[in-house]
């Protein structure tokens, strides 16, 4: 009974045996013959990545090719949420290798649990990313990109700007190049292992196209000589802020433009809104008296006065309406450039009647009074120069000594590299220029006319005049100083002061055009011949000297223009 028991068994144990393995096999051609394809896509869904590549942002450099914003290879550290969790026992390794507080990547990851993407820190150096994939942590990946790197820091943070996280422009030339700057990313298709680790490049799909480099106007020497001392004048005078800007007279090109307060783009802590803004093209200003010699431009321009015409400025104020204006002193009787080298409110206000309002608005405005300098910077204001039919007689006297239009520092430096030029207007330009594409400029002034203006101001550095501070040993130098009251509540504050001057040299060749401008100072100095014409002096002088500029100045006393016996005006009107 055994044997006969036993067979059936067999019989039932060998056909199930070969039933499993004939379905077995029937999988296996399945699967390796009918459905491979099916297999092969999703083995490869499991493998294979197409990731994108960087593209490297072009360069910031200055007018000699040296840098001033350049981008270095940084790694971004991210997770697969489903996979990092199971690792939370580790978490605080990963978390002191990348300096980042534990409790603040639980929350982060906790909190995206369902995403398939979450960044644990940014922009980290390749070497604190290779030690945070040196832990081994499931899930845990890095990402190649690049960060802004500026070696001016906050000597050109304004200028220069910066970018954010993703390396795209966010303020100043960063931003208004940014199309320029930017590169176009690229792909590539990678294999991961199955800890979803990197392990072999398969093929590039579509090469990054790196940025483009730009040459800017800026001279990295000039940028930084005019940065020091700015600062150092804001400190000592215990200013609220303080700009300067220079430009090339022969080309117009900015070569130099600071502010104080700044901030340093490097540090991505340092944002302060009102660090960043660009006050030399953001913030306009009543110029005071440095816009004098335009007044004066515009009459000789129309012929209401000459060089030699004298003005009575007795008794040292005058009525117009019923309003005052007032010199310090009586200086009697002055010849234009006596009104120039003096200061004279009463004596600009005269020579501003002796026109039409539409001859004195037609001179500013080819001047650029309140036109922007359309250098595409972002936010340029564009001051204000109201239509002279709006004018009315007390206007059209404030505006000749420079109350009641407002201009950018931008737009006051080119005005003076417009007199140095010889009268000839040249639009504004941040970026480097070849001799064949300076522009020929437009004509504001005729050149006869704009060197008695530049001879008047010359003499306004010289013995007797209001910035004798502003003299630079073996160069002619010519300027104009202003102490404007700042405007407050619907009027002017009169205990608040806008020291300012602008000027140019050499003035036998002029060169340079600069403008120094300190709002605010405190402490007791608060003229422009005093505040800001010191300022002038240093950054000029060193300036001069960098760029091999020869001296021009004899050693005998520099030619005064006739006028009254020399005499040192305090503030007429605060405006000197």
């Amino acid at each position: 009974m055994s044997t006969s028991f036993s067979q059936p068994r067999h019989y039932l144990a060998l056909g199930l045996l070969l039933l499993v393995g004939g379905a077995l096999m029937a999988q296996a051609v399945y699967l390796h013959i009918l459905h491979t394809k099916f297999l092969t896509d999703q083995g490869d869904a499991r493998s294979l990545r197409t990731v994108p590549m960087s593209a490297h942002r072009g360069m910031l450099l200055d007018r000699n090719g040296e840098p001033l914003a350049i981008s270095t290879p940084v790694d971004s550290i991210w997770v697969v949420p489903a996979d990092f969790l199971p690792e939370r026992a580790r978490w605080g390794e990963l978390a002191r290798v990348l300096d980042v507080d534990l409790a603040r990547i639980s929350a982060n990851v906790t909190a995206r649990a369902d995403k398939k993407f979450v960044y644990l820190r940014r922009s980290v150096p390749p070497e604190m990313a290779e030690a945070a994939l040196a832990l081994k942590l499931s899930g845990v990946y890095s990402q190649r990109g690049y960060r802004r790197y500026y070696p001016l820091a906050e000597a050109a943070g304004q200028v220069v700007g910066f970018t954010d996280i993703d390396d795209r422009g966010q303020e100043g030339l960063e931003l208004a190049y940014d199309e320029h700057l930017r590169g176009t990313p690229g792909s590539e298709r990678i294999m991961r292992d199955a800890r979803g680790r990197r392990v072999a490049l398969l093929e590039v799909i579509a090469p990054p196209q790196p940025g483009k480099d730009l040459k800017l106007s800026i001279d990295k020497r000039l940028q930084y000589l005019a940065y020091r001392e700015l600062k150092a004048a804001v400190v000592r005078h215990k200013a609220a802020s303080g700009m300067a800007v220079m430009l090339d007279v022969g080309t117009g090109e900015v070569l130099a433009m600071v502010n104080q307060p700044t901030f340093n783009p490097n540090d991505h802590n340092d944002r302060n809104p009102d660090g960043r803004r660009n006050r030399a093209v953001t913030d306009p200003f009543e110029p005071g008296s440095t816009v004098k010699p335009f007044t004066v431009a515009a009459a000789l321009a129309h012929q209401s006065f000459d060089p030699h015409t004298i003005i009575n400025t007795s008794p040292g104020y005058f009525r117009v309406a019923n309003h005052t204006v007032r010199d310090v002193h009586n200086y009697g009787s002055l010849d234009m450039a006596g009104v120039i080298r003096k200061s004279s409110n009463v004596g600009a206000a005269q020579i501003g009647l002796s026109m039409t309002p539409a001859q004195m608005w037609e001179t500013f405005s080819h001047f650029g009074f309140g036109q922007p300098s359309s250098t595409g910077f972002p936010g340029e204001a564009n001051g204000l120069l109201r239509s002279a039919q709006s004018w009315r007689r007390v206007e059209q006297v404030t505006m000749a000594f420079g109350y009641g239009v407002s201009t950018t520092a931008l737009q006051l430096g080119r005005a003076y590299a417009t007199l140095a030029s010889g009268g000839l207007l040249r639009p504004v330009s941040f970026l480097a220029l070849s001799p064949a594409d300076v522009p020929a400029g437009t004509r504001a002034l005729p050149a006869d006319i704009a060197a008695q203006v530049n001879a008047m101001l010359e003499g306004v550095v010289g013995p007797g005049g209001t910035a004798t501070k502003a003299a630079v040993a073996g160069y002619r130098i010519a300027g104009k100083t202003g102490t404007t009251h700042i405007a407050s509540g619907g009027g002017y504050d009169r205990s608040r002061y806008l020291a300012s001057f602008a000027g140019f040299a050499p003035v036998s060749n002029p060169r340079l055009a600069l403008l120094v401008s300190l709002r605010d100072p405190q402490g007791g100095a608060y003229y422009g011949g005093e505040v800001a014409a010191p300022v002038f002096q240093s950054v000029m002088a060193g300036a001069l000297r960098l760029l091999g500029v020869a001296p021009d100045a004899t050693p005998a006393a520099p030619i005064i223009p006739p006028g009254p016996a020399p005499g040192l005006l305090q503030a007429a009107g605060r405006n000197l």
